[in-house]
């Protein structure tokens, strides 16, 4: 325990190493029985916030698990985050709760526009999102991409020279994965301009707003902008990412534009509620957990820090900064590989393609975990580089 008199600030342990074999972990076993440091899937290998088990535990001891609401303690702690870290003033009712991103995101493709309707979406993002038009009978049409000042970014001046119909989607991803990067007001403006112009609607994936790791930046909700960008959007926000609860399955989406959040109710035969268990450990996340993530961003800043010294001292790789996240989207073309994924689980890593997020020429690489693995990861990634020569 460290801090002052008047307050105890209890510092958390990131370097831990957790064994989650055994755990039917998504992550670790796909590569059972094999020695592959698994740095793919996006959650993290650190303990959450010991407030969490602690109100799953107390939920788990009453003996009754049937059909339940979402508590008003923490529709109260949204309400209140979105005032105190963004100034957006939310009311109770635009919150929309789901069990979780992906499934929004195909929500919002049937909820806007008609069927044979184009989805703008950026070219490199999260691949989900370029699933989810076609299962809404909409067809994707990719938004250019480009690299400024090491930032992965939508091409603004490409996207002037489209001309969509009024009353289509735009999906859009800030911070940005993969990439990690943050979009500045300016360019968010810009982005709520044309979709304002255009009049379409933005649906803005923002699950990674709470990871931001360069000091003096801040994270702005596009529909926090203005009334006319906020009512032509919906937000999607997540504890998942910020306090590793992926696997509970808890998700909310803000709509102030009554129409629009009528569309995007779920139909309880189609989407299911968030569990008990997923609302017990999101009301203790966001009621409790905000230090544990801001010691957890000062760590992944760190390892964020040696990633990129140290990928970037190896022949035939290129690592750009990463604002937010704990992703890194690694530029592996020069090596020339043909199978880019095989050689790296070779190596004894195991990576996310680059394929699977548009782009064949890079792979991803999560850093969230004790800083021991990133560094024996950088050690066989360049141990096997090395042998190509």
């Amino acid at each position: 325990m460290a801090g002052t008199a008047d307050k105890v600030t209890e510092v958390f342990d990131f370097d831990r190493e957790i064994d989650r074999r055994g755990t039917d972990s998504a992550k670790w076993d796909r590569y059972a029985g094999r020695d592959i440091l698994p740095m793919w899937v996006a959650d993290t290998d650190f303990a959450v916030h010991p407030a969490i088990p602690d109100a799953i535990r107390q939920r788990a001891g009453h003996p009754v698990f049937g059909y339940t609401q979402i508590p008003p303690r923490l529709i109260d702690l949204l309400v209140a985050r979105m005032r105190e870290r963004y100034a957006w003033e939310i009311e109770p009712d635009w919150l929309v709760f789901l069990p979780g991103i992906v499934g929004a995101l195909h929500l919002a493709c049937r909820a806007v526009g008609r069927a044979g309707d184009p989805v703008l979406l950026p070219a490199v993002v999260y691949q989900p999102f370029a699933k989810a038009p076609g299962f809404a009978d909409r067809v994707n049409q990719p938004l250019p991409m480009t690299t400024r000042d090491g930032r992965l970014l939508i091409d603004f001046d490409a996207l002037e020279r489209l001309a969509p119909r009024p009353g289509q989607l735009l999906l859009f991803c800030n911070p940005h994965n993969p990439g990690g990067a943050v979009y500045r007001e300016a360019e968010l403006a810009r982005l709520a301009e044309f979709a304002e112009r255009r009049d379409l609607v933005v649906c803005s994936d923002e699950i990674h707003c709470d990871l931001l790791l360069e000091p003096g930046l801040r994270h702005i909700p596009i529909a926090s902008l203005d009334a006319d960008i906020a009512r032509r959007s919906i937000t999607l926000m997540a504890p998942s990412k910020t306090f590793n609860l992926a696997g509970l399955g808890c998700a909310f989406a803000i709509v102030p534009d009554a129409d629009l959040r009528r569309r995007m109710k779920t139909n309880p035969y189609i989407v299911p509620h968030v569990n008990i268990m997923g609302l017990a450990a999101a009301t203790a996340a966001y009621q409790f957990a905000d230090d544990w993530n801001r010691q957890q961003c000062a760590y992944l800043a760190a390892n964020r820090d040696y990633l990129v010294a140290e990928i970037n001292r190896i022949p035939g790789l290129r690592l750009d900064p990463i604002e937010a996240t704990y992703l890194a989207w690694i530029d592996v073309s020069a090596l020339g590989l043909d199978d880019p994924p095989r050689f790296f689980e070779d190596a004894g890593v195991g990576l996310s393609p680059g394929r699977e997020f548009g782009d064949t020429d890079f792979m991803r690489l999560n850093f969230g975990c004790p800083r021991s693995r990133v560094e024996e990861a950088a050690r066989r990634i360049r141990a096997a580089i090395e042998a190509l020569d």
